[in-house]
């Protein structure tokens, strides 16, 4: 008999709710049990997870490490999924190996690469990937001068930080005065120049952005699925243009994704993006974690979260290779239970953690529910 796996995703995203559906329903039909961990009481996942706890606040990266390992023995976790802390984390894969525990993440080397957008882009230009025009900045003279550079060149100037994930810091430059225009519909990614230089002038802590041009649609998104051998065993890359979604096997996007995955140890999940500059494709940014809408791919008949597993096992799945790719799609939002309102919080003798006491997870919702949290699921164009 087939002994069932213990998978535990920490501090996810919301979407990933669909990643642990897809977990419970694969093809090899084995049996899985998640255990989820959030700062969130009212993380979706939480309530997706057959086991759930809230995570210590304040911690630091070792005392985090410190918390997984535990977490990991106590638990009898077959395969961490570490989002938060993750540098911190694979950098101890020996001692999570040690309790019984594999890591679905890269190796060090790639997440300090790709931690940092700047290193990121020098590295990957090495190897011959196109990266758009960039400039490192700290100062307001920084940002003014590479502003006045882009523009120069005929680009329209964006920044973002120069470390984060997701969208999140990302502005568009504009020399537009500050009007009623801006008070009315809903808020822009627009920043007037003069507010933002302003604002580095004043400012009390350390800034670090990346300007950049802004870079043009479509945006294709690869999904990579690589080995502890460095060979790729899924590659399908998901094109964004306005609300159209859809799915591309196209080399143009996945030989530069193919070098980066390859050629910088991303090992199991990760997801390489990419936009236009002009005619030609050049890298966006790295993610070295599953991306929120790897779900996504299910639409082409592949569970990527059930392949990464097996090989993180060492149940190597051999080259998965999409049996069709789906029709163009959008992305809309719906409901996705939640736990209780009043969760009864516990504190393990000497676990340095609160139990939360959830109701039994509900069935998995059709694949038309989304994350509550404004993640999307994929309905047919």
């Amino acid at each position: 008999m087939v002994s069932r796996v213990r998978v535990w995703l920490n501090r996810t995203y919301a979407e990933n709710v669909f990643f642990m559906d897809q977990l419970r329903r694969n093809p090899s039909d084995r049996a899985v049990e998640i255990h989820a961990t959030h700062g969130d009481p009212d993380s979706p996942v939480l309530a997706a997870a057959d086991t759930a706890a809230l995570e210590p606040e304040g911690l630091s990266p070792a005392g985090y490490v410190e918390y997984a390992l535990d977490q990991c023995a106590r638990r009898g976790i077959d395969v961490f999924v570490p989002r938060l802390h993750q540098a911190a984390i694979v950098a101890h894969r020996a001692d999570f190996a040690a309790a019984g525990t594999a890591l679905l993440a890269p190796t060090p080397e790639a997440v300090a690469v790709f931690e940092d957008k700047v290193t990121a882009y020098e590295a990957v230009r090495s190897v011959g990937v196109p990266v758009p025009p960039w400039f490192r900045v700290r100062t307001a003279d920084e940002l003014l001068a590479a502003v006045e550079e882009l523009e120069e060149a005929g680009h329209r100037a964006c920044f973002k930080p120069a470390s984060g994930a997701g969208g999140v810091g990302f502005r568009m430059i504009t020399r537009s005065p500050f009007s009623l225009a801006q008070l009315s519909g809903f808020p822009s990614p627009y920043v007037q120049l003069d507010l933002a230089l302003s604002a580095l002038r004043e400012a009390e802590e350390p800034v670090d952005l990346l300007v950049m041009p802004r870079l043009e649609q479509p945006e294709v998104s690869v999904d990579c699925l690589t080995g502890p051998d460095n060979r790729v065993r899924l590659m399908v890359g998901r094109t964004k243009n306005g609300r159209r979604r859809g799915f591309t096997l196209d080399e143009r996007w996945l030989e530069p994704a193919r070098l980066i995955a390859e050629g910088f140890g991303l090992h199991y999940l990760s997801n390489i993006q990419f936009r236009m500059l002009g005619d030609r494709p050049v890298l966006l940014d790295v993610n070295t974690r599953a991306a929120g809408g790897l779900h996504q791919l299910s639409l082409c008949g592949v569970n990527a979260p059930w392949a990464a597993v097996q090989l993180a096992l060492g149940e190597d799945p051999g080259r998965v290779e999409p049996p069709f790719l789906g029709q163009d799609y959008a992305v809309v939002s719906g409901p996705r239970p939640l736990g209780s309102p009043t969760l009864t919080e516990q504190q393990p003798e000497d676990s340095g953690e609160a139990a939360v006491c959830l109701p039994a997870p509900t069935a998995p919702l059709a694949a038309s529910a989304a994350a509550a949290a404004g993640a999307g699921a994929a309905l047919p164009l």
